[in-house]
């Protein structure tokens, strides 16, 4: 049996070493955190998005996301404007400023990735990864809806 204990530890401290390398050079380069990044790339292939739609691509709180786009937003990266199917809720967009911002953002990102992936695994090796981290977040979130509903129960 596969040491699956130690797929995990590999896997998270992976993910938390390239996050805060990606975190710590946009923020030096482009003075943009990473998670302000990650949610200024929804809103770019989404055009307009929720509070709540933001929240649930990234499975992280209401609350925190709503926090995150005031700031995208005193940054003047992003607008609120009226949701014209829910007058309860705002759309979400980037402002030209926040487009280019973007666009400089993701020339670093890519090259480091490059750099730091790319460089490293074949892309055979990369799509077989991607498939797989796709299934098991895919597993993932089917255990949880079912867990969820055991624990309602």
């Amino acid at each position: 049996m596969p040491d699956l204990k130690s797929f995990f530890h590999e896997l998270v401290y992976y993910q938390v070493e390239l996050w805060e390398a990606m975190d710590a050079l946009l923020q030096e380069e482009c003075g943009l955190p990473l998670t302000w990044f990650e949610i200024m790339d929804l809103l770019q292939r989404r055009s307009a998005a929720r509070v709540q739609d933001i929240a649930a691509a990234f499975s992280i709180s209401v609350g925190g996301t709503s926090k995150v786009v005031d700031k995208l937003e005193a940054g003047g990266l992003c607008r609120r404007m009226p949701n014209p199917a829910d007058r309860r809720s705002s759309l979400i967009e980037l402002t030209d400023h926040g487009r280019a911002s973007l666009e400089r953002a993701n020339e670093i990102f890519n090259r480091e990735l490059a750099s730091r992936i790319g460089s490293v695994a074949s892309e055979q090796d990369l799509d077989q990864m991607l498939a797989t981290l796709s299934r098991l977040r895919d597993a993932g979130r089917a255990l949880g809806a079912d867990h969820i509903t055991e624990r309602a129960a």
